[in-house]
């Protein structure tokens, strides 16, 4: 792996798997093995860094999603390969999501592409379609997208307070996070 790549998966772990969402360049060169000059030098600033380093998730990310979304299988198989995908993601990358609000509230940087994502048209259509034929409960097919995402991701988020206040062990939260698939669902399947 080069220095380039070593410093982008560094990135990505401290500021998506630990949660270290403040990491300075410093911490990322010490924690890379490397002079803090070559992340200047690679990406400029921490925060060109980071967009490198999102903008490379969001696109694997997507790019998995979509071969789900336009996966020819049944809407059923299709949202069971769909959560797989995405809480394999984000049991990877737990603080992405949080990272990303983050940003986005105090950079506003992730919100300047307003293209619509072709996918998640053709997803919504097909969410529609579902719905006329009650497979799932009919609703603004976008409250069907926030359940979905929300039953995935939640949780997740969550994890450390829900672990404190719950007084859950590792084994156990992990334990339910790996019964959520079912009951998301149950959730939102009639």
């Amino acid at each position: 792996m080069n220095k380039e790549q070593l410093i982008k998966e560094t990135a990505k772990e401290l500021f998506f798997n630990k949660g270290y969402l403040h990491a300075t360049t410093q911490e990322i060169a010490d924690e890379a093995g490397v002079n803090r000059s070559l992340i200047n030098y690679y990406f400029r600033s921490r925060d060109l860094l980071f967009q490198t380093v999102y903008r490379e998730a969001v696109e694997d990310l997507k790019s998995q999603l979509d071969k789900v979304i336009y996966s020819l299988v049944p809407f059923r198989n299709k949202i069971e390969l769909f959560i797989d995908v995405y809480m394999k993601e984000l049991l990877k990358y737990p603080y992405r999501e949080s990272f990303l609000i983050t940003e986005i509230c105090s950079k506003n940087f992730a919100l300047k592409e307003k293209k619509k994502s072709t996918a998640l048209i053709h997803f919504m259509d097909e969410v529609t379609l579902e719905m006329e034929k009650g497979t799932i409960r009919k609703s603004e097919p976008i409250q069907f997208l926030f359940n979905l995402f929300s039953l995935m991701a939640f949780p997740v988020i969550m994890a450390p307070l829900y672990r404190k206040l719950l007084d859950l062990s590792k084994e156990k939260y992990n334990t339910l996070i790996a019964e959520r698939k079912q009951l998301i669902l149950a959730t939102i399947f009639n």
